[in-house]
């Protein structure tokens, strides 16, 4: 796979991107190509690993998970040890749906869900427990106003 992506591999992406269940017949048609070569560059996109992966988006409240909300960490330690454990912890916290890493004054930033009041405030009393953890700021989202895939193409 080059290094740089030509117009024809940013439509395929673009495409996928706003639905990646199409079939390759389909994108083919949508960029202005046959099946057939569209296919290698898909595959080529995936083995260069710019194509990292297909999921589903699904409605959370409709799974029974009435609270979206982003915790704000400050952890008191900076230690790598420190952060691969929070990291770690992090990973496998399945109401944890985002962990990332900042600069400046916030650690980390959580995107999260619980499906009532009392499970946000219980997943928050248990993010405060946690080994290193100096603060934690809370907002629970109210609506959702956007939600693009994270590469403008």
């Amino acid at each position: 796979m080059p290094t740089r992506l030509d117009d024809i591999d940013l439509k395929i992406l673009r495409e996928l991107q706003a639905d990646g269940r199409m079939t390759n017949v389909e994108l083919a048609r949508r960029v202005g190509m046959s099946a057939p070569p569209c296919l290698r560059r898909v595959r080529a996109l995936e083995e260069a690993g710019i194509i990292q992966g297909y999921r589903a988006l699904v409605d959370e409240e409709a799974l029974g998970f009435e609270i979206v909300f982003f915790a704000f960490v400050h952890l008191s330690s900076q230690a790598e040890a420190d952060l691969v454990g929070f990291q770690a912890r992090m990973r496998d916290w399945p109401a944890v749906r985002e962990c990332w890493t900042l600069s400046g004054d916030i650690d980390f930033m959580l995107k999260c869900v619980a499906p009532d009041l009392r499970a946000f405030q219980a997943l928050v009393a248990e993010l405060t427990a946690l080994p290193h953890v100096r603060t934690i700021r809370t907002a629970v989202a109210l609506d959702k106003v956007k939600d693009e895939p994270i590469a403008p193409i």
